[in-house]
């Protein structure tokens, strides 16, 4: 089944970009849209907000970040000064690139989500600086096809913001999240040993998946 994707692009969210519409055909893809300049989101799909982080998503983001089981792909569990550091991160590199790891809000509920978006790596390896593409969401809304759906969304808004290609990595045992870079498309790329998880080894080794946008 193919959906037709509906975008608009307001310009105080991509600055410097005229304002426009147009749409594209993409398979298996929710709507994307993006709301009025008085909403709270850069951009929506049917069920998630993308948006900007605020100092009260402090203390939803840090319970995910403090679930074992959330993170039992990353180097360790990250309290609440760890929490506020990346939402610090995330906003100057908004500010920089246009892009961030977004907060995601469930639209019904108001809910905090947790994070998907893009990011800048810069360490040392043959396919950086590169943008890639990340999500850490809370695990009351896992197997729900909240990750696939705002991964997708936000390939779309790199695709508005003419990145030319985006990467995605994962620890080779995180098959959940493999498993949602094949679903947006993206398509195996090789494996490497990630220089930043020399001290975890047991994560160290990732997979490397890519797409061409």
């Amino acid at each position: 089944m193919d959906w037709k994707i509906e975008i608009g692009i307001h310009a105080h969210h991509l600055d410097g970009w005229p304002k426009t519409e147009f749409s594209k055909n993409l398979p298996n893809l929710p709507s994307i849209s993006y709301p009025s300049p008085m909403s709270p989101y850069l951009f929506t799909t049917p069920r998630l907000g993308f948006r900007r982080w605020q100092a009260s998503d402090l203390d939803a983001f840090t319970a995910i970040n403090t679930d074992t089981e959330v993170m039992r792909f990353f180097q360790r569990p990250l309290l609440k000064e760890d929490s506020l550091a990346m939402m610090e991160r995330m906003e100057r590199l908004y500010e920089d690139k246009g892009f961030c790891y977004f907060a995601v809000d469930i639209l019904e509920s108001q809910a905090l989500l947790g994070t998907i978006g893009l990011g800048w790596k810069t360490f040392e390896a043959d396919f950086t600086p590169t943008v890639d593409i990340g999500y850490r969401i809370g695990k009351t809304w896992w197997n729900q096809g909240f990750s696939t759906e705002g991964a997708a969304a936000c390939l779309d808004y790199a695709r508005q913001l003419q990145i030319p290609k985006v990467v995605a990595m994962a620890s080779v045992g995180n098959l959940a999240s493999i498993q949602v870079m094949k679903k947006i498309g993206m398509e195996y790329w090789k494996d490497f040993d990630h220089p930043e998880l020399q001290d975890s080894p047991h994560i160290q080794h990732c997979s490397l998946y890519q797409i061409s946008l």
